[in-house]
């Protein structure tokens, strides 16, 4: 079984929602682990917008990547810039792979208009999440 960390700066939006679409696509065939380099809780918005699409990330929690220091991971997969720059060093042969995905957090304007945005994001991080189970997991 794969070990496929998802990496972003707060593991509050990004990373959930790709994590979200991980574990739905994978069907339980890999370990899905996510965490920020800090932790700033799961966004509201986040889990609104993946349960308009029925996947449920209401349980899930913010982690900071210290605590997965010692799992040996195929892929670290991070999905914002800061994430990429500030990602510790793992004693593993990860395939590391990024995306700077738009930051829904930081959308302004009406509560419609902030949905519109988180949608958009998620659409994003669902086609990448989806492709890449497609190009590195098919066998698994």
């Amino acid at each position: 079984m794969k070990n496929i960390l998802v990496l972003c700066t707060g593991n509050s939006c990004r990373s959930q929602i790709a994590d979200g679409y991980l574990r739905h696509f994978t069907k339980g065939k890999a370990s899905i682990y996510s965490a920020g380099i800090e932790t700033h809780g799961v966004n509201p918005r986040a889990i609104e917008i993946m349960k308009r699409d029925g996947v449920d990330i209401s349980d899930y929690t913010s982690n900071n990547v210290n605590e997965y220091l010692n799992i040996p991971f195929d892929f670290v997969i991070t999905v914002c810039d800061k994430a990429k720059e500030s990602c510790p060093y793992f004693p593993s042969n990860a395939v590391r792979l990024h995306y700077n995905f738009p930051d829904p957090a930081k959308a302004t304007g009406t509560e419609e208009e902030i949905m519109e945005q988180f949608r958009i994001v998620r659409e994003m991080i669902r086609n990448y999440i989806q492709n890449f189970v497609n190009e590195n997991l098919k066998d698994s």
